[in-house]
């Protein structure tokens, strides 16, 4: 069986192309390394380099090696700050997965696997359920769903069927620790490593449940082996939400150091994120999870021997009006 991962030398992408190797699959992978590392793509798969936008990139690949299987995980996951590159947002997380369910329906893929994204939910829509109705608030979240209602026409219209996943705050191992904008573990531990305070934005009351990348990926790969799993929305991630105070002092913790917390003003954000997952144990059984203690401490690990990374300003900010000052250095 063939499968193309998009995004494959990225975070999530990267382990889910490195499991779908381990199904036996043959894995093209396709990034432009914007966010991901050439030296993070799984031994055994084809790498090429090239954007989902590249519309002939796209149809090449298509032709050349007729996909079962489509895992779509290329985008640029910062919430807080689609807001203020819309246009980049759009054009990447949107346009660019519509390149690749036409190409799907063209060749017949057997299932397209996406990764959505529990910001499609919006606020004030506690537990998060998958039948609930999507209100989304930034363009990072509209954006998604906008892929999901493609998906869902797609497959009336032409019979592709699909996959979605909904996960929410992931960390791990190859998680890029150098974007100042996402992955707030990531940040913190980035922040440690160069002596710098962990700064948070408001008073550190938000919660989320985040969610350790194994829990997530095998079953993202595995999922196309359960027919029961076809044409539906599923909720992924850990149960037990924490507040980023409490996040805070487990990065500590796992660095052995004392927390030292800089609190900045508050920004636009859902104060309180947590789904339900009896949607995703129905469908795919209980599964063992990673307690938030014992996934801090593995990044810990590999994170001190990656080492820092200088966390770089965005090249192309669209709209700088009510951007975080602390984005604008």
């Amino acid at each position: 069986m063939k499968a193309l991962v998009t995004g494959g030398a990225g975070f999530i992408g990267s382990h889910v192309a490195r499991h779908c190797s381990l199904h036996g699959y043959d894995v093209v992978v396709l990034d432009d390394l914007s966010g991901g590392y050439l030296d993070q793509v799984p031994p055994n798969v084809q790498f090429v380099k090239g954007s989902v936008n590249d519309v002939e990139v796209v149809q090449r690949l298509f032709t050349e090696h007729q996909f079962d299987y489509v895992y779509h995980l290329a985008a640029y996951a910062a919430e807080g700050l689609s807001h203020f590159i819309r246009r980049y947002n759009y054009a990447n997380n949107l346009l660019g997965s519509i390149n690749l369910i036409n190409e799907s329906v063209k060749n017949e893929v057997s299932c397209f696997v996406f990764t959505s994204s529990i910001a499609v939910y919006g606020t004030n829509q506690l537990p998060m359920m998958e039948d609930l109705s999507p209100e989304p608030e930034d363009p990072y979240g509209i954006a998604k769903y906008a892929v999901e209602l493609d998906l869902r026409a797609a497959h009336e219209m032409f019979g592709l069927n699909s996959i979605i996943f909904r996960p929410h705050n992931v960390y791990g191992e190859s998680q890029n620790i150098g974007d100042r904008y996402r992955n707030v573990i990531g940040i913190f531990m980035n922040q440690i490593m160069q002596g710098q305070p962990m700064t948070i934005f408001g008073d550190g009351q938000q919660t989320r449940a985040f969610s350790y990348i194994d829990d997530v990926a095998p079953l993202i790969a595995h999922s196309v082996q359960v027919p029961q799993a076809y044409n539906t929305v599923f909720n992924i991630g850990a149960d037990q939400p924490y507040t980023v105070n409490e996040l805070a002092l487990a990065v500590a913790r796992a660095f052995g150091v004392e927390p030292e917390i800089r609190y900045l003003p508050a920004r636009n954000e859902v104060q309180h994120a947590f789904p339900d997952h009896g949607r995703v144990r129905q469908v795919f059984g209980e599964s063992p999870t990673v307690s938030l203690e014992e996934g801090v401490g593995r990044m810990a690990a590999w994170a001190k021997q990656a080492g820092g990374r200088q966390s770089s300003a965005f090249g192309n900010i669209e709209i700088t009006r009510n951007l975080p000052p602390s984005w604008l250095l």
